[in-house]
C-alpha cells in the first residue's frame, strides 16, 4: 500500500463539496480517497497536486476532490505510455489557499515524494516558492487559475524568455480588460467605473496604471474611481462604498473573493448604492456566491473560464462540457462551478505531457513535451508551442451575466453575453441592473 503521512489532505468526495451550493452539511469530515497504486507494474509514476482545500481559495478547490477520484478510477490500471503501462501514484496537499503553506507542500512533494510532475489550480499562491523549488530542482509543475500576466511579471520573467521546469495556462488580464469594456460598450452608463481591489498579486496586476485595467478604461473613454486595496482579512467597505456613491459611479469593477463581495455588496444595498452594471473579477465563479447574495446576486456579471453551453470536449474522457456538468449534478446535487472544467482540464494537460515525453521518468524529457504540447480540453484548445508567452497556453474566454431563473434546476444560471476570445455565439445580452431591479 502506498504510504500516507498525516500532512496528505484527504477528503471525501461530498465532504470537499460541501461548499458548493449547501450539496452537504457543514461541518462533515471530508477525507480525499487514498492514492491508488496498481500493484502489478513495474514502473511507476508519481503525481501531485497541490489543492487549495482550506482557506480563502476553498471555493476553487472544492471540486478536486470529485475530479481526483475520477482521475484515480481511470489510471486504476495504469498509464499506457509509449508501449509501457505505468502505474500511477497520485498524492494531494493541502497549500491552505496560503503561499508559505504552499512552499511547505511543495518541499514535500518534491523533496520527500520526489514527484513526477506536479500540478495545481492555485496560480496565484504557488507562483513564489513553490515555482522556484520546482525550477531549481527540475521538477515539471503545471499550474493554473491566475491570468497569465501575474504569473510571469508576478516572478519577474518576461513573455521571451519563460522558465525552466514550470509551465502554466489561464487567461491573459488583457483579454479580460477588454472583455469588460467590450461589454459595457453596449450599455447606457454615465461611464464612470469605480474599483475596489484586494491585496494579492492578481489584483494588483488588475490595478496596475500601465499594464491593467485603467488602460482600457482610458481607451474607451471611462473615468475611474479607485478606492484602493483592501486587507484580505477586511470585513467593513463602509468607506469604499461612500467614495463610490461619491464619485457617482455607474459600474464596478476591480478583483476581490466570494466572502468579500458578499460583504461589500450587503452593505453597498444598506447604502443604497446601486450601479448599472457589475463586472468584478473573481468572485461570480461561483454559483453559491450568488445564493448568498438572493435577490441582489442578480445581473451579475463576469469574465468566464469555462461554462457547460461551450462547445468543447475532454481529451481525457471524451465527455462535452454539458456531459461533465450534468455527471457533476447528478453526482453530487451540487451545481457546476467554472473551476470543474478547469481542475478537469489541469489532468488532461498532465497526462498529455505525460504521454508526449519520449521517457516519462526522465524530467527533462517532461519538460520538453509541455513545451511542445498542443491539446484540446474541456475548456478549449491549450496551444504551448505556438503560444506567444514562453511556458503559457493562452486560455479562451466569454463574458457572461448570471440571472434568477424560473422554476429551474438551480436558483441562478450563466449566460453568455459576449463572446470574447472563443468566437462563441452569445445566447444573450447583458441587461442593465436598473432593468432587472425595475
Amino acid at each position: 500500500m502506498p504510504k500516507h503521512d498525516k500532512s496528505d489532505t484527504q477528503l471525501t468526495r461530498r465532504g470537499a463539496l460541501a461548499r458548493i451550493g449547501g450539496a452537504i452539511a457543514a461541518g462533515a469530515i471530508a477525507q480525499f480517497p487514498a492514492p491508488l497504486l496498481a500493484r502489478t507494474e513495474t514502473r511507476s509514476l508519481k503525481i501531485g497536486m497541490l489543492a487549495s482545500i482550506s482557506g480563502l481559495r476553498s471555493d476553487f478547490g472544492a471540486v478536486d476532490s470529485w475530479i481526483v477520484e475520477r482521475v484515480q478510477k481511470s489510471v486504476a490500471n495504469g498509464l499506457d505510455i509509449g508501449g509501457t503501462n505505468y502505474a500511477v501514484e497520485i498524492i494531494v496537499k493541502d497549500n491552505q489557499s496560503d503561499p508559505n503553506q504552499t512552499a511547505v507542500a511543495a518541499r514535500d512533494l518534491v523533496l520527500r515524494e520526489k514527484c513526477d510532475l506536479i500540478l495545481t489550480d492555485d496560480g496565484d499562491n504557488s507562483s513564489g516558492a513553490a515555482a522556484e523549488l520546482a525550477d531549481a530542482r527540475g521538477v515539471p509543475m503545471i499550474s493554473t487559475l491566475s491570468p497569465w500576466e501575474a504569473w510571469v511579471f508576478g516572478r519577474h520573467g518576461a513573455p521571451d524568455k519563460g522558465f525552466p521546469f514550470t509551465f502554466h495556462y489561464c487567461i491573459g488580464a488583457g483579454d479580460v480588460f477588454k472583455l469588460y469594456t467590450d461589454m459595457w460598450n453596449g450599455m447606457q452608463t454615465n461611464k464612470k467605473v469605480g474599483t475596489i481591489y484586494m491585496d494579492s498579486a492578481a489584483a494588483r496586476g488588475f490595478a496596475d496604471r500601465q499594464h491593467g485595467l485603467p488602460v482600457l478604461l482610458q481607451k474607451n473613454g471611462y473615468t475611474e474611481v479607485n478606492t484602493g486595496f483592501f486587507q484580505l482579512n477586511n470585513d467593513d467597505f463602509t468607506n469604499q462604498i461612500a467614495e463610490l456613491i461619491g464619485g457617482d459611479v455607474g459600474i464596478l469593477s476591480g478583483s476581490c473573493y466570494p466572502n468579500h463581495f458578499a460583504t461589500f455588496w450587503n452593505q453597498a444595498a444598506q447604502n443604497g448604492f446601486q450601479p448599472e452594471a457589475v463586472t468584478v473579477a473573481g468572485p461570480f465563479l461561483f454559483p453559491s456566491a450568488l445564493e448568498g447574495l438572493g435577490d441582489l446576486g442578480d445581473g451579475m456579471s463576469t469574465e468566464v473560464l469555462w461554462n457547460p453551453a461551450l462547445p468543447y470536449k475532454s481529451s481525457m474522457t471524451g465527455q462535452s462540457a454539458r456531459e461533465l456538468a450534468d455527471e457533476f449534478e447528478q453526482d453530487t446535487g451540487a451545481q457546476w462551478t467554472q473551476p470543474l472544467g478547469i481542475s478537469h482540464s489541469l489532468w488532461e494537460v498532465g497526462f498529455a505531457a505525460l504521454r508526449g515525453a519520449s521517457d516519462p521518468k526522465d524530467n527533462k524529457s517532461i519538460r520538453d513535451s509541455i513545451a511542445s504540447l498542443k491539446v484540446d480540453t474541456v475548456v478549449g484548445p491549450l496551444d504551448f508551442a505556438g503560444s506567444p508567452v514562453k511556458n503559457v497556453a493562452i486560455q479562451k474566454l466569454v463574458g457572461g451575466q448570471w440571472r434568477k431563473t424560473k422554476d429551474g434546476k438551480f436558483p441562478f444560471e450563466l449566460v453568455i453575453v459576449n463572446a470574447g476570445t472563443s468566437g462563441v455565439t452569445p445566447t444573450a445580452e447583458l441587461v442593465p441592473l436598473s432593468k432587472i431591479r425595475s
